[in-house]
């Protein structure tokens, strides 16, 4: 498993595994505690983890956490989604920078998310489950979400959206969410 660093996402990675595949299929190793502390990171630190299971075109998402936020390994357990990450960290190199990755089954590839970015994806697959291990544990009150179309944004979602939750139908523009966001902070 080799990490590398996401260029558009200061503090982002990814990590790839070295899966061994045969007749019978594949196993790969999926979280390595050496290689996520050759990274930088605590491995020690994640205390949840949780999995998602989308049906094609579902999106869920522009998500993040108020206060400290959340950091978060993803990893695209069966199927293909298009992930997206947007930097909401004001003092971050790369502020309101965009990256988007394809996460699928084949690779097995995990997506360091930093605490401060927004996260989000589309289900590309009949089937997608999407697993999380993330820092924190989950409060809702704490739980910020912002329109996936947003035209700051313009994450190129590749699919028309069949389905997702009301509150991410109805989220705030990337501007309310920030103005929101400093409020709290200042």
């Amino acid at each position: 498993m080799k990490a590398t660093e996401v260029p558009a996402i200061a503090g982002a990675y990814l990590f790839e595994p070295t899966p061994y595949a045969d007749e019978r299929g594949f196993f790969s190793r999926t979280f390595d505690a050496d290689v996520v502390r050759s990274a930088g990171l605590d491995p020690d630190a994640f205390v949840q983890d949780s999995l998602s299971r989308s049906v094609k075109g579902v999106l869920r998402g522009l998500h993040l956490r108020s206060g400290a936020g959340e950091a978060k390994l993803v990893r695209c357990s069966y199927g293909r989604v298009f992930d997206a990450v947007v930097d909401l960290r004001p003092d971050s190199p790369t502020y309101r920078n965009l990256a988007t990755f394809d996460l699928s089954d084949d690779t097995q590839l995990t997506l360091y998310v930093p605490a401060g970015c927004a996260h989000g994806f589309q289900a590309l697959t009949d089937t997608a489950d999407v697993s999380y291990r993330i820092d924190r544990r989950h409060d809702p009150a704490e739980d910020v979400t912002i329109a996936f179309a947003d035209p700051e944004i313009a994450v190129p979602w590749p699919l028309p959206v069949t389905s997702m939750s009301r509150r991410d139908r109805e989220a705030p523009s990337l501007a309310e969410v920030l103005k929101h966001l400093h409020q709290k902070e200042g």
